[in-house]
């Protein structure tokens, strides 16, 4: 199993379509007894939390957040955590909105300070 989320901070590799994290979506991880929760903000989100399950190297949870419009979105995700050859945690994620129409599939990975 790769090791805890907690405390790591992690970044979109991609942007998605407008409304959605990208980029400049910054989530700070938090892992306890099998439980994961994280709050995000940054490009298009406000405020987005998140919290659910882990199971070995298998993450479920569900996620909410509020945009720059003033809309807010809700939806679940499963994630692989994938352990990166430099050490860095890596999150294979597919992920459906509950509160519209829409799903897809995304990858995060640990940013480090030099990463800013």
């Amino acid at each position: 199993m790769a090791r805890s989320l907690d405390g790591l901070v992690l970044a979109p590799v991609a942007d998605q379509a407008p409304g959605q994290v990208g980029t400049r979506t910054r989530f700070t991880y938090h892992e306890r007894d099998g439980v994961v929760w994280a709050d995000y903000a940054g490009g298009d989100v406000v405020r987005g939390h998140l919290v659910g399950t882990r199971r070995g190297d298998r993450l479920d949870f569900r996620y909410v957040q509020l945009r720059h419009d003033g809309t807010t979105s809700s939806g679940h995700c499963v994630s692989a955590v994938v352990e990166l050859p430099d050490g860095r945690l890596r999150l294979d994620e597919t992920w459906e909105w509950e509160s519209r129409a829409g799903s897809g599939s995304s990858v995060v990975e640990q940013i480090t300070e030099r990463d800013g």
